[in-house]
């Protein structure tokens, strides 16, 4: 008896073995993998379901002086549907949620905010309208600046004379 292997082919081409496995052995796999899947869903499903009722019985009950919130957050009351622009979702917001808030669109915020900005520095407006203190644009503070001069402070002229003295020895070396 020999334990030489004959190739199927007479080409001389190697072939693969037709015995190691089955096609209806890897349906079997994909059928069971699928029904597993399934099998697991529904089991983390039911967790789920049972651990938010656990969790919605065992909060504390809220305080009478607190406004009724909502008590499902996760989805939007059918008076504030998203419009094209998100305006009823940030009413929403600003309704039932105290401040700080999350960002919900950060584009849109830093663009509000750089445009208070931008009007801030470049309109005329009271600071303090009591006190008479006013805020002028950037523009024109800088040309009054330049037109002014930078605000001086007087000195005595003692120390003026000091000063002026201590500027010639700076510069030519002390008196001999």
């Amino acid at each position: 008896m020999s334990d030489h292997t004959h190739p199927t082919n007479s080409g001389g081409h190697g072939d693969y073995e037709r015995r190691d496995i089955g096609t209806a052995g890897i349906f079997y796999f994909f059928a069971g993998l699928v029904v597993a899947g399934v099998l697991v869903y529904f089991i983390v499903e039911g967790m789920f379901w049972f651990l938010d009722k656990k969790y919605e019985a065992e909060q504390p009950p809220v305080s009478p002086l607190v406004a009724a919130g909502p008590k499902d957050t996760r989805h939007l009351p059918p008076e504030y549907k998203t419009d094209s622009e998100s305006k009823d979702y940030e009413k929403y917001l600003e309704k039932n949620f105290p401040v700080p808030q999350l960002e919900t669109n950060e584009r849109t915020e830093l663009n509000k905010t750089r445009l208070r900005e931008e009007d801030t520095l470049s309109t005329y407006d009271y600071v303090d309208q009591s006190a008479g203190t006013v805020r002028i644009p950037i523009d024109r503070a800088m040309e009054l600046l330049a037109a002014r001069g930078l605000p001086v402070r007087e000195q005595g002229a003692v120390a003026l004379a000091a000063s002026a003295r201590a500027q010639t020895e700076k510069i030519k070396g002390p008196r001999k």
